[in-house]
C-alpha cells in the first residue's frame, strides 16, 4: 500500500489521506530521521553549515510535510478515527523532539560551529539559526543530568497529550449543545443571516424550525441581537461553561483537571531548567526581558484604560435603564444593550454593513489591497486537491513573476471544525543546493456560511479577522530567508509575531481600501459616505471596555504562570477574580468558566504570552502611523515594510527590524490615539 503522507514532493493529496496512513508515516519518518541524525553526529569535525544545519533542516522539513496535513485535518475535519490516529502519534513526536533538543552530540556540533571561523562567514539568517539552536538546546534541557533529562522528556510528552485533550474536550462540548425551537418569535431581533444558518442546521438535523448552536457566528448574533432575554442567558451559560463542571453539560468534558496538571508540569519544567516560574522560561526567547516588565506594561495600559472603561459601562447602564427600564445588567445583557446603544448613538448596527461584505468579494479586495501595498499578484488554482468543497487554493507571485507563496482558505463554520481563526504553516521556505521550496499556508476562519442560493455575507469584524490572519500568512509566505528555521514566522519572537497581522487590519477602516471591495451584494454600490462616516465614528465605541477585557486575559495568563505554586496547587479562579478586581468592569456570574475554554494558553502557543496581542498592537499602530503620514498605499512605504519586516522573518532581532522600518523605538502614543485614549 502506498502512503500518500510519505509522498512529500508535491502538495498533500488530502482526499487520499486515511487515518490508517498516519501512524505508519510518522513512525517511518522518525526512524529515518534518527538514523540520519546518528550519521550526521558520527561525522568527524569540524562541522559546517552544509554538513550540520542544512541536513537537519531538510529532516525537519520532511517531518513537517508529513505531520502538518494530519494536524490540520484534525482541526478542520475531526473524526473519531482521525483523532485516535493523531493522538497515537503525539507521544512518539514529543519523544523525538525532546531527544533532538537533548542530543549532546548535536549540541556539541552546534557549539563547535558557533566558535569556528566558518561561523563568521555565514549569512545573517544562518548565524541567527545557529544562535537560536544553541538557545533552544539549553531550553530543552540539554545540560540536565540523566534523571532530570528523563523527567523533562516525560513532562514534554504529557503536556502534548494534555493540550490535545483540552482541544478535544472544547470541540466536543461546543458540538454537543444545541437548542431547537419551532417558534420564530423566540428568535426575534436576530439578523436574517444568522437565522438562515439556524434554519439550515435544523433542516440538516431533520427537525422543524431553527437550531441554535454554539458556533461563534450564532453565539455572537444571539448575544448582540436576541430580544429574548431568556435565550441570551441560555446561550451565554452554555457557551461560557463549555468543558467545565457547570452548565448544561456539567462534568462531561471538564477541562479543569487538565488545566491544573498543565500548570504543575509547566512549573516543574521551569524549575528543572533553573527558572523561578514558567513565565520566565516562556519569555526567554521573546522580546520582553522579564515578567515584571510585561506586568508593568499591562498595568500602565490599565491605568489609562480602566477609568474610561468604567465611564463607558456607567453610560451603558444608564442607557439600558432609559431604553427599557433594565436596572441590573447581567453578562448576557451587555452585548445586547451595547448594540442598542451603538444603534442609538451612531444609527449603526454591524448588520447595516454586512450587505457590503460578500465573502468572495472581500477576499478579492484583500488581494487587491495586498497587491497595491507589496506589488504582488494573487491568483486561484482549481487543480489542487483539498479536504472540503469550501476550500480554495491560491498562489502569490511578485512583480518579477516569481512564485513567492501558496495558500489554502477554509472560511466557514461547520460541525467537527475547531472554532476561531488561525494561520498555520503547511511547509516553509527553504533554500539548499540551488533549490528553493515555496512556502505554503493554511488560512482558516469560521464565518457564517452561505445559505441556499444566498451568498456568504460577513460582518466588518470578520473582515478584520480575515485581514488579520492573512497578515500572518504574508509574514510566512513573503519571506526572502532561505534558512528554514528563521524563514517566515519561524524564529520570530512570539511577542512580535502579531505585528503583521494586526498591522494589516488597519486597511479595513480606510475609505481608499474599502472601495476596492466593499460593495452592496445586490446593487454593487459602494458604502454610502454617510454610512462610512457613522462606521468610522463608531470605531472606538467601547474601546476602553474592549481593552480592559484583553488586559484581563493578559494579566490572568501571566500571573497564572508567575504565581503558580506546586505545593499549594492551582488558584485559577481565585487568581482570575483578583485580576478582575484590578481591571474588569463587567463581572461575570459565578458559573462562568472562561478559563476552561482559554485554548490560547492551555492548548496553543500563548502560555505566559497572551500579552503579545497588546504589545503587537503598540507596534502595529506605530507602524501604520508611518503609512498615515506618507500615504496608505505609498509604494515606498509598502516596500520598506516588506523589506524590513515581512521578508526578514526571524532572521534578525524583532526590535531591530522594527527600528529599521520606523527609524526609532516604538511609541505607545499611536495606539492610545487609535483607541481614543490619548490624553
Amino acid at each position: 500500500m502506498t502512503n500518500p503522507l510519505l509522498e512529500t514532493d508535491a502538495l498533500p493529496r488530502f482526499s487520499d489521506i486515511r487515518p490508517e496512513h498516519i501512524q505508519p508515516a510518522v513512525e517511518q519518518v522518525l526512524a529515518d530521521n534518527r538514523a540520519a541524525i546518528e550519521a550526521i553526529t558520527a561525522q568527524p569535525g569540524p562541522h559546517t553549515w552544509y554538513t550540520l544545519v542544512a541536513p537537519l533542516e531538510q529532516l525537519e522539513d520532511r517531518l513537517e510535510k508529513v505531520w502538518s496535513p494530519v494536524s490540520h485535518l484534525n482541526a478542520v475535519m475531526n473524526t473519531e478515527a482521525l483523532r485516535a490516529a493523531y493522538n497515537a502519534c503525539l507521544p512518539a513526536l514529543s519523544a523525538y523532539h525532546t531527544e533532538m533538543g537533548q542530543n549532546a552530540a548535536l549540541y556539541g556540533a552546534f557549539r563547535e560551529l558557533s566558535e569556528s571561523e566558518d561561523y563568521e562567514r555565514l549569512e545573517q539568517d544562518q548565524r541567527q539559526s545557529v544562535d537560536n539552536a544553541l538557545r533552544d538546546f539549553e531550553l530543552a534541557g540539554v545540560a540536565l543530568e540523566d534523571e532530570a533529562k528523563t523527567r523533562y522528556a516525560a513532562i514534554a510528552t504529557r503536556l502534548a497529550e494534555l493540550a490535545s485533550k483540552f482541544q478535544e474536550n472544547l470541540l466536543d462540548a461546543t458540538d454537543a449543545w444545541h437548542w431547537d425551537t419551532p417558534q420564530a418569535g423566540d428568535l426575534a431581533g436576530i439578523p436574517d443571516s444568522a437565522l438562515g444558518v439556524m434554519k439550515q442546521k435544523a433542516e440538516q438535523a431533520g427537525v422543524d424550525g431553527w437550531r441554535v448552536t454554539l458556533d461563534m457566528p450564532v453565539v455572537q448574533a444571539v448575544l448582540a441581537h436576541a430580544h429574548n432575554r431568556h435565550l441570551r442567558q441560555r446561550v451565554y451559560e452554555a457557551f461560557t461553561t463549555r468543558a467545565s463542571d457547570t452548565g448544561p453539560n456539567a462534568g462531561q468534558w471538564d477541562n479543569h483537571p487538565l488545566m491544573a496538571e498543565i500548570l504543575d508540569l509547566r512549573q516543574e519544567q521551569a524549575e528543572l531548567l533553573g527558572y523561578p516560574n514558567y513565565a520566565e522560561l516562556s519569555l526567554a526567547p521573546k522580546m520582553a526581558e522579564s515578567a515584571d516588565q510585561v506586568i508593568a506594561f499591562l498595568e500602565d495600559l490599565a491605568e489609562r484604560a480602566v477609568p474610561a472603561a468604567r465611564a463607558e459601562y456607567a453610560e451603558l447602564e444608564a442607557f439600558a435603564k432609559t431604553f427599557d427600564g433594565r436596572t441590573q445588567l447581567e453578562a448576557w445583557d451587555v452585548g445586547y444593550y451595547s448594540e442598542r446603544l451603538r444603534e442609538a448613538r451612531y444609527q449603526l448596527s454591524p448588520e447595516d454593513l454586512r450587505p457590503y461584505f460578500q465573502a468572495d468579494q472581500v477576499m478579492a479586495g484583500l488581494f487587491a489591497v495586498v497587491q497595491r501595498l507589496f506589488a504582488v499578484t494573487i491568483t486561484e488554482r482549481t487543480d489542487v486537491d483539498t479536504w472540503h468543497d469550501d476550500v480554495h487554493f491560491y498562489e502569490i507571485h511578485d512583480a518579477d513573476g516569481d512564485l513567492r507563496g501558496q495558500f489554502y482558505t477554509d472560511l466557514y463554520a461547520r460541525s467537527h471544525k475547531r472554532g476561531g481563526a488561525w494561520m498555520a504553516t503547511a511547509r516553509g521556505r527553504m533554500g539548499h543546493g540551488g533549490a528553493l521550496q515555496t512556502p505554503v499556508a493554511f488560512l482558516t476562519c469560521n464565518f457564517t456560511p452561505p445559505v441556499g442560493d444566498k451568498p456568504a455575507l460577513i460582518t466588518h469584524g470578520e473582515v478584520e479577522t480575515l485581514f488579520h490572519e492573512f497578515g500572518h500568512g504574508l509574514h510566512h509566505m513573503l519571506t526572502r530567508v532561505d534558512a528554514a528555521s528563521v524563514a517566515g514566522i519561524n524564529g520570530v519572537a512570539w511577542d512580535a509575531v502579531e505585528l503583521p497581522s494586526q498591522f494589516l487590519e488597519n486597511w479595513c477602516w480606510e475609505r481608499e481600501a474599502l472601495d476596492l471591495f466593499a460593495a452592496h451584494h445586490e446593487t454593487g454600490e459602494p458604502i454610502p459616505e454617510t454610512l462610512f462616516e457613522r462606521m468610522t465614528a463608531a470605531r472606538n465605541f467601547q474601546a476602553a471596555m474592549q481593552m480592559v477585557r484583553q488586559l484581563e486575559f493578559s494579566l490572568f495568563d501571566l500571573r497564572l504562570h508567575v504565581e503558580h505554586d506546586r505545593a499549594t496547587g492551582e488558584r485559577i479562579f481565585s487568581l482570575l477574580e483578583a485580576v478582575r478586581d484590578q481591571v474588569a468592569v463587567v463581572r461575570p456570574p459565578a458559573f462562568n468558566r472562561f478559563p476552561n475554554s482559554f485554548a490560547h494558553i492551555f492548548a496553543g502557543g500563548y502560555a505566559a504570552g497572551y500579552y503579545s496581542y497588546k504589545w503587537a498592537e503598540v507596534l502595529s499602530a506605530d507602524a501604520f502611523a508611518r503609512f498615515s503620514e506618507e500615504g496608505i498605499f505609498n509604494p515606498v512605504t509598502g516596500r520598506a515594510f516588506l523589506e524590513h519586516v515581512l521578508e526578514k522573518g526571524g532572521s534578525e532581532d524583532a526590535a531591530k527590524l522594527f527600528r529599521d522600518f520606523r527609524g526609532r523605538e516604538p511609541s505607545i502614543e499611536p495606539l492610545l490615539k487609535a483607541s481614543g485614549l490619548a490624553a
